[in-house]
């Protein structure tokens, strides 16, 4: 049987997951857009645009994405969007921080824009 500490540690990060799950971010259009793109590209079964928070990191603790994810993400960015991300780049932490910040990136550098590129407005299930 787990201890009182245990528990109240199980206990604690079940109910941040279920705040985090049920309360969510609103995403934009291009954040949705780009959501399909990774869920496709890492092959992410059973998870919806929706169920992604827009704040929450992409890799670790977050959304459990690794490296090779990043690097088929990547691919799937340049064949969308023109843009070419480098594994050198020193700003791929930041970049890849989380589905709103590589969002906000492919806007302000992207090279074809997409059909909801600029579109800010939130979208709702």
């Amino acid at each position: 049987m787990l201890g009182f500490a245990a528990s109240a540690r199980l206990k604690k990060r079940a109910v941040h997951f279920i705040l985090r799950s049920t309360m969510p971010a609103i995403q934009t259009t291009a954040e949705t857009e780009l959501a399909e793109l990774i869920i496709a590209a890492v092959n992410l079964e059973g998870v919806r645009p929706a169920d992604i928070d827009p704040e929450t990191p992409l890799f670790g603790a977050g959304l459990g994405l690794d490296s090779i994810d990043a690097l088929e993400i990547a691919l799937e960015v340049s064949r969308q969007y023109g843009l070419q991300l480098r594994s050198d780049d020193t700003d791929n932490r930041r970049i890849f921080a989380s589905l709103r910040s590589l969002a906000t990136y492919i806007q302000q550098h992207s090279q074809q824009p997409s059909q909801t590129r600029g579109d800010q407005s939130p979208v709702t299930d």
